[in-house]
């Protein structure tokens, strides 16, 4: 499986670049990843199992990417997992894809920047407004 990303690892990095980083895959566009097998992963998906453990991951993570409080995901929430899973993983019923240990929330830019985007693509925090931060002259 290559490098094994594990969520208790990921806990050790405090800031939302720096899991970013750890969990890159820098894969291609259009790389098949389960071909005409497609049917399996979108069963294992809608399955009890999956359904239960993917609440399960959300509650942990207080709804936010990457667990990072302060990144709270408002649309568009995916249980995402660290270690790609393939045909095999499915078929024979492994069980780290459904360990928690191995899943982490994410929205969709940035599960898609984990897996074909640079550091740039991720989502940003938005900046808390204050009072006369856009007036060139006034004291802060």
């Amino acid at each position: 499986m290559g490098k094994i990303r594990r969520y208790h690892d990921l806990l050790d990095l405090p800031t939302f670049e720096e899991r970013f980083e750890y969990l890159k895959l820098g894969g291609g566009v259009g790389r098949a990843t389960f071909g005409f097998d497609r049917y399996l992963n979108q069963q294992f998906y809608h399955s009890f199992e999956w359904k239960r453990i993917k609440n399960i991951v959300i509650l942990r993570d207080n709804g936010c990417d990457l667990g990072i409080p302060g990144y709270e995901i408002r649309t568009e929430l995916l249980v995402h997992h660290m270690n790609p899973m393939n045909v095999g993983d499915i078929i024979h019923n492994e069980e780290w894809i459904l360990d928690p240990d191995f899943l982490i929330t994410t929205c969709l830019r940035t599960h898609n920047a984990i897996h074909y985007g640079a550091g740039n693509s991720y989502p940003k925090v938005v900046t808390e407004r204050a009072p006369n931060d856009t007036t060139l002259w006034a004291r802060r």
